[in-house]
C-alpha cells in the first residue's frame, strides 16, 4: 500500500495529505486487486492505525457492494474466510477494538450476508456463533451484526429499490425458516449470561430483540420466559431503559385484536405488581420518558384493537378493551400532568386517542366526564410557562416548549369536540378568577389565562369568526371574557409574554368590537402608547405594529372617529431614519412598512371628502419625497462603500414604504376617487432618477421595479410616459439576477396594456434580448452551480416573456424585428425546445412554438415560415422526448409532452394533408423508421 498515502486518513493531517488518501481511495475502487492487499491487512493485522484498519473495511465494503459478481468463487471464499479470521482476533486481541471499526466490519458482514444467504452462505449466523461462543467480545460483534443486518433487511429511512425489497423478504421467509429460533435461543442465552454482569452487552441484545420482534414470530418472544427476564430488567436500574423500548416493540407488533388485549393485560398486571404504575416526580426522568413511551404504546394498541374489534362487530370483546383502557387513564393522567415535558410528551397520543373513543361514545358515565375534564385541567397546567423559560434568547429549550405546545393545543381541540361546554366552562372560570387579581398572579399564569381564550377562537370554530353572534351561551361567555380582557386594565402587565398574549386575543375576536364598539378607543390607546408601539422590548414592538395594522383593517368603518387623532399620533413612528443621525428608531424598517399600509387603509377606508383624503395623502408622502431627494444627492457624492450601502438601503426604504401606502387601493377606480393619483405620479417622478444612478443598483432598481408593479395597478395607463425611460436605465449593465426581475415587469405590462404597449415593446424588444442573449453567453466556471441556476432561470424569463407577447396576441411585435433577428429568435425557441433538459422551459417553449405556427403557420404566413415549420419545428416534437434527460416520470416532463403533442396537432391543422405527406414521405424516412409503422 502507498503508505504516505495512508497518512491522509487521519483526520489531524494536513489538507494535501488528506487529498492525496481521497485519491488514493478512489483508485483502490476501480482497481483490479486492492481489495487483495486490505483483506491481508485485515486478517493478518498488519496495520495498527485505527484509520488505517477503517479504510481497509470501506475498501472490501465497496468491493461488495459493486463489484462482487465479477469476483471467482476462489475471491469470494477469500472474503469469507478473511472476515471470520478477523472476527476470531477479536477474541485474543489485549484491547477491543474501537467502535467506529466494530461497526464498520459489523456493516460489511451484513452486506455480504444479503448478498450470500440465499446460494453460498446459508450457514452464515450459525459460522459466526460457533466462532464466538459466549466470549464477551465475540458476542459484541454478533450483536453488531444482526443489527446491521435488520438495518439491511427493514431499515424504513432506506429507499430499496422493487428488486431489492423482494430479495429482502425472500431472505427474511428463509431466515424465518431456518436460523431464527436458533437466534432467539442465542439471544436468551446471552440475556441470561450477562444479564448481571455485564449491563453494556445486555442493553444491546434487548436493543436486537426490540429490532427483530417487528418482523419474526411473536412467540418465539412473548413468552414466560423471555417476558419474565425482560420484567426482571425493569427494576434493574441499567437495564430498565433498553428493557422498556424493548417491550414497546413487542406491544407494537401488529396481531389479532383479542390477542393483543391479552397480551397488554398479562404485561400491565406484572408491572403493576411491581410498583412500576406509582409514578414518583422525583423518579429517574429518563427511565421515566421510556416507561411513558411504553404506557403510551400499550395504550395506544388496546384502542387500535377497540376500534377493529367494533368494526367486527364484537361488541362484547371492543366492551372488555374499553375497559381495559379506562384501566390505563389514572396512570395516563399521572404522565401527562408530570412536571417533565418529555415524559408529559410521550403519552400526548393515548390521550389524544382516548378522547376520540369518548367522542364517539353516544354517552359518557360520570368517570369518563370526571376523566375528561382530569385531562383539560392536566393541559391547562402543561400550558403555562415555566420560570426558566428564557423570553429574551430564545434557545433550543425554549424552541422545544413551543413544540409541545402545539401538541397540547391539538390535545385542548379533541377536548373542544368531546364536550364543548365543559371546556367553555372551564376556561371561563380559570380566566375570571385569573384576571380578577392579575395584579398579584404570577406572569405565566396571566399569559395561560389569556392564552386559554385565545385558544377557544379555533377550538370552538364558526365560519368568518362570527364568535359573537349564533349560539347565546357560548356568544355570551366570550363576549363577557373580551369585556373583563379589556377593561381589567392587564394591558399594563409588567411582562412581555402576557403583552403579546393581549394584542394577539384582541386581533383575534376583532369581531368583538362590532358588537362592543365602545372599547375601540380603549384598545387603540393599548397599541399606540407603552404597551405596544412604544414598549421597551423590540420583539413586543415588532409584532404590535403587524398586529395594529391588522386591527385597524378589520375594523374599517369603525375607525372613522379615531382616524386623524392615529394618524397625528403614528406620525412620529413613521420618520424615515437616515443612517447619520445616530438615532435609534423605535420600529425596524419591515416593522414601519405595516405602520404605513395602516395609515394608507385609514385614510382611503375614511369618510372624507376626495380633497381631504388627498391632503391626508400628500401630508403623509411628502416627508418620503423630500426625503429622498435629498438621500439621493448624498449618495452620489458619497465615497465610502459602506456609507453608500446605508444610504441606498434607506432611499429603498423610503420607495418600499410609498407603495407599501398603496396596499389600501384595490385598482385605478379607488385611486382616483380619493384625488391620490397626483401623488403617486409626483412619487414616480421623485424616485426614477434613481436608475440613473450608478451607485448601488441593485439595491435601488429593486426598489423602484417594485413600485412600479404597483403602480401599474394603481394608475394604469398613466404609469405608460415613464415606462420607456425606466427601461432604458434597467437594461443599461445589468446582471442575470437583474433581467430576471426585470422581465416579470415587461411581461406585466405586456398583459395589462397589449396593443398599447405595442410600438413601446418593437422598440426594446431587441435592446432587451440582446441584453439577455449577453448575459447567456458570459463564460461560467464548470462547477459554479449559483451560476448555473441563474442562467437556467434566465432562460426561463426570457421565454416566458415570448410566451407573454405572443399570448397576447402581439406577434407583430416579434416580425417588425427584421428577418435575420426573427430568425434567430426563433432558434432559440427551437434550442429551448430540445437542447436543454429543463422541462419547465421546454414547456414554454412548444407553448410559443404552437401559438406562432397557430397566428402565421397559415397559406397566408409570412414568407419561409413553413419552410421553418418542417425544417425546424416538427424534427424538435419528435427529437426533444428522445432525448435520455427527458424523463417521464417527473411531471413537468409530462406537461412539457403534452405541449409538444399540442404543436404538433396545431401543425396538423393548419398544414392540412401536406403535414401527414411530410411525416411519411421524408421525414419519418429519414429517421430509418421502418415503413409499416410509419402507415
Amino acid at each position: 500500500m502507498d503508505e504516505q498515502a495512508l497518512l491522509g486518513l487521519n483526520p489531524n493531517a494536513d489538507a494535501d495529505f488528506r487529498q492525496r488518501a481521497l485519491a488514493y481511495f478512489e483508485q483502490l475502487k476501480i482497481s483490479q486487486d486492492a481489495w487483495q492487499v486490505c483483506a491481508e491487512a485485515l486478517a493478518q493485522s498488519i496495520y495498527s492505525d485505527d484509520h488505517i484498519k477503517f479504510f481497509c473495511f470501506q475498501v472490501l465494503e465497496h468491493q461488495v457492494k459493486f463489484k462482487y459478481s465479477e469476483l471467482t468463487e476462489v475471491q469470494q471464499q477469500l472474503i469469507r474466510e478473511t472476515l471470520i479470521t478477523w472476527l476470531q482476533a477479536q477474541m485474543l486481541n489485549p484491547q477491543p477494538e474501537k467502535t467506529f471499526i466494530r461497526n464498520k466490519a459489523a456493516q460489511v458482514f451484513a452486506l455480504l450476508f444479503v448478498t450470500e444467504y440465499l446460494t453460498k452462505w446459508p450457514k452464515f449466523f450459525f459460522d459466526i456463533l460457533s466462532v464466538v461462543d459466549l466470549n464477551p467480545r465475540g458476542v459484541d460483534m454478533y450483536l453488531r451484526i444482526l443489527m446491521a443486518v435488520d438495518a439491511e433487511l427493514v431499515d424504513r429511512d432506506v429507499v430499496h429499490t422493487s428488486e431489492e425489497a423482494r430479495r429482502n423478504t425472500l431472505l427474511k421467509d428463509t431466515m424465518r425458516e431456518q436460523c431464527i429460533p436458533s437466534l432467539v435461543e442465542s439471544w436468551y442465552q446471552i440475556l441470561q449470561n450477562y444479564q448481571y454482569n455485564n449491563s453494556e452487552l445486555t442493553c444491546q441484545c434487548l436493543e436486537v430483540v426490540g429490532a427483530y420482534v417487528s418482523w419474526i414470530d411473536l412467540s418465539l418472544i412473548a413468552n414466560e420466559r423471555f417476558i419474565n427476564m425482560l420484567l426482571g430488567h425493569m427494576s434493574v436500574e441499567v437495564l430498565r431503559e433498553e428493557a422498556c423500548d424493548c417491550l414497546f416493540e413487542i406491544v407494537n407488533k401488529g396481531m389479532d385484536p383479542i390477542d393483543k388485549t391479552k397480551l397488554v393485560e398479562s404485561l400491565c398486571q406484572v408491572l403493576q405488581s411491581a410498583g412500576l404504575f406509582s409514578i414518583d416526580q422525583e423518579d429517574d426522568v429518563d427511565f421515566l420518558a421510556r416507561f411513558s413511551k411504553l404506557v403510551n404504546g400499550m395504550g395506544q394498541a388496546l384502542i387500535a384493537s377497540w376500534t377493529k374489534l367494533i368494526k367486527n362487530g364484537d361488541m362484547k370483546s371492543a366492551q372488555d378493551t374499553l375497559q381495559a383502557i379506562e384501566a390505563k387513564v389514572a396512570l395516563m393522567l399521572q404522565l401527562l400532568i408530570h412536571e417533565d415535558d418529555d415524559i408529559s410528551s410521550n403519552i400526548i397520543g393515548f390521550c389524544y386517542d382516548y378522547l376520540h373513543i369518548l367522542k364517539q361514545l353516544s354517552a359518557l358515565s360520570d368517570q369518563q366526564k370526571a376523566n375528561v375534564e382530569a385531562i383539560m385541567l392536566a393541559v391547562m397546567k402543561k400550558l403555562t410557562y415555566d420560570e426558566e423559560y428564557n423570553f429574551e434568547n430564545e434557545g433550543e429549550d425554549e424552541a422545544m416548549f413551543v413544540e409541545y405546545r402545539k401538541q397540547l393545543k391539538l390535545l385542548l381541540d379533541r377536548l373542544a369536540q368531546v364536550s364543548p361546554e365543559l371546556l367553555l366552562a372551564s376556561v371561563r372560570r380559570v380566566f375570571n378568577t385569573t384576571l380578577q387579581n392579575w395584579q398579584t398572579t404570577r406572569f405565566m399564569e396571566v399569559e395561560v389565562a389569556i392564552r386559554l381564550l385565545y385558544m377557544l377562537a379555533e377550538a370552538l370554530p364558526v365560519s368568518h369568526g362570527a364568535h359573537f353572534s349564533g349560539d347565546v351561551t357560548k356568544a355570551t361567555a366570550l363576549q363577557d371574557m373580551m369585556r373583563t380582557l379589556v377593561t381589567s386594565g392587564v394591558s399594563a402587565y409588567q411582562h412581555t409574554s402576557v403583552t403579546l398574549e393581549f394584542f394577539e386575543t384582541v386581533v383575534r375576536y376583532e369581531k368583538f368590537f362590532a358588537v362592543e364598539p365602545q372599547h375601540i378607543p380603549t384598545v387603540l390607546m393599548a397599541f399606540l402608547d407603552h404597551r405596544g408601539l412604544r414598549h421597551t422590548s423590540p420583539k413586543v414592538r415588532s409584532r404590535t405594529a403587524y398586529l395594529f395594522s391588522r386591527f385597524v383593517k378589520s375594523l374599517n368603518k369603525q375607525m372613522n372617529p379615531y382616524i386623524e387623532d392615529v394618524l397625528n399620533r403614528i406620525q412620529d413612528l413613521m420618520e424615515l431614519s437616515p443612517p447619520e443621525n445616530g438615532y435609534q428608531a423605535l420600529l425596524s424598517s419591515d416593522d414601519q412598512l405595516f405602520i404605513y399600509e395602516t395609515a394608507g387603509v385609514l385614510i382611503v377606508n375614511s369618510e372624507y371628502s376626495a380633497e381631504r383624503k388627498q391632503v391626508l395623502m400628500r401630508n403623509l408622502l411628502t416627508p418620503l419625497m423630500e426625503k429622498f431627494k435629498v438621500l439621493l444627492e448624498k449618495l452620489m457624492m458619497a465615497q465610502d462603500e459602506d456609507r453608500q450601502m446605508a444610504l441606498a438601503d434607506c432611499l429603498n426604504h423610503a420607495v418600499g414604504f410609498a407603495s407599501r401606502t398603496s396596499k389600501a387601493f384595490s385598482n385605478k377606480q379607488t385611486v382616483k376617487q380619493c384625488g391620490c393619483s397626483e401623488v403617486y405620479l409626483d412619487c414616480l417622478q421623485t424616485f426614477l432618477p434613481a436608475l440613473s444612478c450608478p451607485l448601488q443598483k441593485e439595491v435601488l432598481r429593486s426598489g423602484v421595479r417594485t413600485f412600479l408593479h404597483r403602480m401599474i395597478i394603481c394608475l394604469e395607463e398613466e404609469v405608460l410616459p415613464f415606462i420607456p425611460s425606466a427601461s432604458e436605465h434597467m437594461l443599461k449593465d445589468c446582471e442575470a439576477k437583474d433581467l430576471q426581475e426585470f422581465i416579470p415587469l415587461i411581461n406585466q405590462i405586456t398583459a395589462k396594456f397589449k396593443t398599447q404597449v405595442s410600438p413601446f415593446l418593437q422598440q426594446m424588444f431587441m435592446p432587451l434580448l440582446h441584453a439577455i442573449f449577453e448575459v447567456l453567453l458570459l463564460p461560467a466556471e464548470e462547477n459554479d452551480q449559483s451560476a448555473a441556476l441563474e442562467k437556467q432561470m434566465l432562460r426561463r424569463s426570457y421565454f416566458a416573456f415570448l410566451q407573454t407577447v405572443t399570448g397576447s396576441g402581439m406577434s407583430e411585435v416579434i416580425a417588425n424585428q427584421g428577418a435575420e433577428n426573427v430568425e434567430r429568435v426563433l432558434f432559440t425557441v427551437i434550442q429551448g425546445a430540445v437542447d436543454y433538459p429543463d422541462p419547465i422551459a421546454q414547456k414554454t417553449c412548444f407553448i410559443i412554438l404552437s401559438k406562432l405556427v397557430e397566428l402565421w403557420g397559415g397559406k397566408d404566413g409570412p414568407v419561409g415560415f413553413a419552410d421553418f415549420v418542417y425544417k425546424h419545428i416538427v424534427p424538435a416534437c419528435f427529437l426533444a422526448p428522445l432525448k435520455q434527460t427527458f424523463d417521464l416520470a417527473d411531471a413537468q416532463t409530462v406537461l412539457a409532452l403534452s405541449e409538444c403533442a399540442v404543436t404538433l396537432k396545431t401543425i396538423h391543422l393548419k398544414r392540412g394533408p401536406e403535414c401527414i405527406q411530410y411525416l411519411q414521405q421524408e421525414y419519418l424516412p429519414s429517421l430509418q423508421v421502418a415503413p409499416e409503422i410509419i402507415q
